[in-house]
């Protein structure tokens, strides 16, 4: 079955780099698309090095226009988070289908070593997903279910 698609608007930020690729695709069947850093000129060069601990909002370069009843969830790169210790401090982060300032990913270096963001390199996934949104209703009561009201770790170990 192939997947439903539907179109995200994409702009450029006037500083950004136009020869970096725009959130892709690695494989057919993937369900992330990249991101990657989009460096101001200034930094291009360098690009950055994160400190053990430290946490930076890496510029894409983009703003967005997410069709409504959709979200955009930026998810950590499974490789950087297993290899390297760089992951999303509030994952996954979520861009709403009214905002439309600039695209930044919100990295943290959980990793014992210094790790060093080159101009252009893929630093996070964005998963484009339906939004429901409720309606909250005050009750007297609750149904009942076999576990009730157990909470964290009420079901065994972990």
């Amino acid at each position: 079955m192939r997947p439903m698609t539907i179109t995200v608007h994409i702009m450029r930020e006037d500083w950004a780099d136009p020869d970096i690729p725009l959130p892709d695709y690695a494989t057919a069947g993937a369900a992330g698309a990249d991101l990657r850093a989009n460096f101001p000129p200034e930094t291009r060069a360098t690009g950055l090095v994160m400190q053990p601990m430290s946490r930076h909002i890496l510029p894409t370069g983009l703003c967005i226009a997410i069709p409504d009843g959709y979200e955009m969830q930026v998810r950590p790169r499974s490789g950087l988070a297993l290899k390297h210790g760089i992951t999303l401090p509030n994952t996954p982060g979520t861009i709403d289908a009214d905002y439309r300032g600039p695209l930044g990913v919100l990295l943290i270096n959980f990793g014992a070593d210094p790790f060093p963001i080159a101009h252009g390199d893929r630093i996070a996934q964005a998963i484009i997903a339906p939004v429901v949104q409720a309606r909250f209703e005050v009750v007297t009561s609750l149904s009942d279910t076999a576990r009730g009201s157990g909470g964290f770790g009420s079901t065994g170990v972990g």
